[in-house]
């Protein structure tokens, strides 16, 4: 009962540090900031971020492609909004997982494909995440000792092994052969049919440069937001490939799931980073604003009413 409590008031965290960030920075200096913000520049991260919907939506529908799920590009846009807007009222963005319901009528009626799409998602950002923190570490040194490099660099090495049996029928089979024993009879059957939905048509594991590559991109494009948004509010003294460096970290940190989008500790996070770099907390903390804004909540609003009409489509077709 206590961890069920304590699961259920965790994510008010970071409400709590970002509220007390505002009050801290004080709310009218961050207000400045953003109604002085250069409308030029602010375009432009506009125009990265329907960018950004894009290549967040190609990364796991190419996935999808290699699992034989044949979801046109543009609905998958749309259920890639809606997994967005249940993805930003949920800790680590675990509501993503509806779009595996979405994408049940694709994989002849099997949730397990759907689901399967989503871990190898999620396995995926996470690692591409960790592979650009190592690779900017020429940079993030300034920000990370080596002892912190050492432990991203075996991080990542777990987080592949991990991949490499996962995305192995055979080899989870063996490993989960003990956890099946205690499901109950009645379940047995059940769990066994998802297993096998889970692993029907896995991607070849050759596929997995193809994928990281693309993921990589679409941080990259993700951050190209960020670093646009920083110039419309005169952050215009450090270079892209510093927020290359600082804001996997950031997004790393905002998988904690004590929080709700990241909300408060990836605003720690950057002002603390940004810091070293001599920028102003006021100018982070309204920069994280404006991202959230463009990157998260409009998108979220939009996959908002999506699910709206989406549900009245089914409730008509039954």
């Amino acid at each position: 009962m206590k961890i069920k409590k304590l699961k259920k008031y965790l994510p008010i965290i970071g409400i709590v540090i970002f509220a007390y960030l505002l009050i801290k920075l004080d709310a009218l200096k961050i207000i400045k900031e953003i109604t002085n913000v250069n409308i030029f520049f602010l375009l432009v991260a506009l125009f990265f971020s329907i960018i950004n919907i894009l290549t967040e939506t190609m990364k796991w529908f190419v996935v999808a492609r290699y699992q034989k799920i044949k979801v046109p590009f543009f609905e998958a846009v749309g259920i890639n909004l809606i997994g967005g807007f249940y993805g930003f009222i949920t800790p680590s963005k675990v509501g993503n997982i509806i779009r595996a319901e979405y994408l049940k009528k694709y994989s002849n009626d099997k949730r397990g494909k759907g689901i399967s799409n989503f871990v190898l998602d999620k396995v995926l950002d996470i690692c591409s995440l960790v592979i650009l923190i190592i690779i900017f570490s020429f940079v993030s040194l300034k920000f990370l000792s080596a002892n912190y490099l050492y432990f991203f660099i075996l991080g990542l090495v777990f987080l592949l092994a991990c991949l490499f049996i996962f995305m192995d029928k055979e080899r989870s089979r063996r490993i989960l052969k003990v956890f099946y024993k205690l499901v109950p009879e009645k379940l047995k059957e059940r769990v066994k049919r998802g297993f096998y939905s889970f692993y029907e048509d896995m991607p070849k594991k050759r596929y997995l440069f193809l994928f990281f590559s693309i993921y990589i991109i679409n941080w990259i494009v993700a951050y190209s937001v960020m670093f646009f948004i920083g110039l419309s509010v005169q952050i215009n003294n450090v270079s892209f490939f510093y927020f290359l460096a600082i804001l996997p970290i950031a997004t790393l940190v905002a998988q904690i799931p004590i929080t709700i989008s990241g909300l408060g500790t990836r605003e720690l996070t950057i002002i603390g980073l940004f810091g070293i770099l001599g920028v102003e907390a006021t100018k982070v903390f309204s920069m994280s604003i404006i991202g959230l804004f463009i990157g998260s909540i409009i998108p979220a609003i939009i996959g908002f009413f999506l699910s709206l009409i989406n549900g009245k489509k089914t409730v008509k077709q039954k």
